[in-house]
């Protein structure tokens, strides 16, 4: 019931994650990013767990082949499982559980990786790669990935209904915390609704505004 992408910019070492669903909330699950070590998309019987335990093993400088297969290893219902992600030097690595649904499936290629479940087939993903890899290289990453869940829902996307009720985008920057993190909980045109986030967050005053977060003091994860 959910296609995503994720990708890194080899302009910046940026990751960022993309996904819409006929569902509710999909931001508050799928997305798992963290600078300068990767990201993660969990989900058809999601498992935030995948993503959360998946950045832990991304940042011990595992591969991402080698972290799905640790992840795999851990999850005892992996067939109902579907995730992808990418690490720090942009490889990719994916899993779809033989118990995720027809049509379920993925796509990885060294920089990007496409998958979906519960889909009208696999053209929803042909779609949504061939649009990231041919859209403006001057764009920024979200555009792209935002253009990219467009091209999969005109390709079908979602079996269940013609149009996404709920989508999300997140990009990392420096910092620790996302540069972007934009969530359409519920809107019966999930995918409009999160370009027009977008673009405003594209704002000079947006923009201002999060780089004032970004100049923030780090505070340390241990006690002196």
């Amino acid at each position: 019931m959910t296609f995503s992408i994720l990708a890194r910019d080899p302009g910046n070492g940026r990751f960022g994650v993309a996904v819409a669903t006929f569902h509710l909330a999909v931001g508050s699950t799928v997305p798992h990013i963290r600078s300068g070590v990767g990201a993660v998309a969990t989900q058809a019987h999601t498992n935030p767990y995948l993503g959360i335990c998946g950045l832990e093993r991304l940042e011990q400088n595992l591969s991402a082949e080698q972290v799905k297969a640790s992840l795999l290893r851990d999850d005892p219902q992996r067939n109902l499982r579907q995730f992808h992600l990418i690490d720090a030097r942009g490889q990719t690595a994916a899993w779809t559980g033989a118990d995720c649904g027809e049509w379920a499936g993925h796509r990885s290629r060294e920089g990007v990786a496409v998958a979906g479940n519960l889909l009208v087939g696999e053209a929803v993903l042909i779609a949504m790669e061939e649009a990231f890899l041919t859209s403006d290289p001057s764009w920024k990453l979200g555009r792209r990935l935002i253009h990219a869940l467009h091209a999969g829902e005109a390709a079908g996307g979602d079996r269940r209904a013609s149009h996404a009720t709920s989508a999300a985008l997140q990009v990392s920057g420096e910092a620790a915390f996302p540069l972007l993190d934009l969530r359409i909980d519920y809107h019966d045109q999930a995918l409009s609704e999160l370009t027009l986030l977008y673009e405003r967050s594209q704002m000079h005053w947006a923009q201002t505004w999060r780089d004032e977060l970004a100049q923030r003091p780090i505070i340390s994860r241990h006690v002196a």
